[in-house]
């Protein structure tokens, strides 16, 4: 672009702001319209025109100068709301969800955007989606006192909406669960029910550790003694076979995937460096309750190992096994895990100097072949300052501290929930 045609746009922008803050709006128009025509993706033109054209119900034109916005800067996410709300205007939902989508990409954590969506979800009769999108305004929003009064009303509304939900959600497991708990009557269950309580928001969740289900009187321990699950032994006994397999897999460089794998328009908290990261994979094994056929076929040896472990039943859940990756020069941030009916167990495989692990106060360094039980749904993190993989079989077993009815009921509701949500195609445990 040549000096003089910058400069005539800088002129060209400066009268169109004078006009507009003089009332003038008409000429504004006019200065906005030129520049324009001198400067296709200019963004305060743009944005400025597609302001005027909304407001005179030039819904298209506007719709046409957004998208051009955001395809050209799109940073802001104000761009990305006011996408959004031309497409409501034009009762475009695909669009409007897009735009909505656009601006969390930009700030996952901006309430106008949350509510929007949620307002979207419930009027589409998304009740899986709406209930997350709810989820989330309740995640973010402050006190309703401290928010502007225009903003407090649709809060409430996606606040009020959620507790509706919750309300349905424990009621449908309720009338689910029923034949469940006449067959094991006489058996103490208190501790379930109030876990479900909890879950569906009927009780307060005091310990708010476990990041989605909290199951009541399970004392947190960090790392459990050894001496409770006396069938590590054979466990242990594998550790050559079950290295070979890993090194062959490695060898192969197939199966590997990053172990944390986030959408972009959710909120990433701690999770920003390593989602989607090879840094930290996992070569899994059984995930979400059923083996990873290809994977699990080449590794025969650890998966003879597991089935000796009392691994938990959550259809489409549990259990899970995988060998962790962690790369050299790289940390797992603090964290806790989703339920603690279920503990994890490591089995270390390959452990170079300057490797550590935490959870809560207690400090560990891994050894080869020396397993270990903990919750995770206490505060832990990883490290491998080494120049080095280290490399750590890791599964899930049941909380020892269940009886054989709790963990059928969990079992069974875990399969209510997944009736619930099945419409959805979702899971909400």
């Amino acid at each position: 672009m040549q000096t003089a045609d910058i400069k005539e746009i800088a002129a060209l922008e400066q009268q169109a702001l004078q006009a507009d803050a003089r009332g003038d709006m008409r000429r504004a128009v006019q200065c906005w319209e030129a520049l324009l025509a001198r400067a296709p993706d200019h963004p305060r033109a743009l944005r400025s025109l597609s302001h005027e054209a909304f407001s005179a119900g030039r819904l298209d034109r506007a719709r046409a100068l957004l998208q051009r916005l955001v395809e050209v800067d799109g940073r802001d996410k104000q761009q990305w709301l006011n996408l959004s709300v031309v497409c409501l205007a034009q009762k475009d939902e695909d669009g409007e969800e897009a735009a909505l989508r656009g601006a969390l990409t930009v700030d996952p954590y901006d309430l106008v955007a949350l509510v929007l969506r949620s307002r979207l979800y419930i009027r589409q009769g998304r009740r899986q989606a709406a209930a997350g999108a709810c989820a989330a305004v309740a995640a973010v929003a402050p006190p309703l006192h401290t928010l502007p009064p225009d903003l407090q009303p649709v809060v409430r509304e996606a606040l009020d909406w959620h507790d509706a939900y919750n309300r349905d959600f424990g009621a449908h497991l309720d009338s689910f669960l029923a034949p469940y708990l006449r067959e094991l009557q006489g058996e103490n269950l208190a501790r379930f029910r109030e876990s479900v309580d909890i879950m569906t928001g009927r009780k307060r969740r005091y310990d708010s550790q476990p990041a989605l289900f909290h199951y009541q009187g399970l004392l947190p321990t960090s790392f459990f003694p050894r001496s409770e699950f006396p069938w590590l032994d054979a466990l242990e006994a594998s550790t050559v076979a079950i290295r070979e397999e890993f090194l062959a897999v490695l060898a192969a460089e197939q199966g590997f995937t990053p172990y944390i794998n986030y959408s972009e328009d959710q909120p990433l908290n701690q999770w920003a460096e390593l989602n989607k990261s090879l840094s930290w994979s996992a070569f899994r094994l059984i995930d979400n309750g059923a083996p990873v056929e290809e994977n699990a076929a080449r590794c025969p040896r650890t998966m003879a190992a597991l089935r000796g472990a009392p691994q938990p039943d959550q259809p489409g859940r549990t259990p899970s096994a995988m060998f962790s990756v962690l790369k050299p020069k790289t940390r797992i941030p603090p964290h806790t895990g989703v339920s603690n009916v279920r503990l994890v167990t490591h089995l270390p495989l390959i452990v170079p100097p300057g490797c550590g692990f935490r959870v809560g106060n207690d400090t560990r360094e891994w050894e080869v072949g020396k397993a270990w039980v903990f919750d995770d749904t206490i505060e832990h993190e990883a490290w491998n300052d080494s120049g080095q993989l280290r490399v750590v079989l890791i599964f899930d077993i049941w909380h020892p501290q269940l009886s054989q009815a709790e963990r059928a009921m969990i079992t069974a509701m875990t399969a209510g929930i997944n009736q619930f949500t099945q419409a959805a195609g979702g899971f909400a445990l």
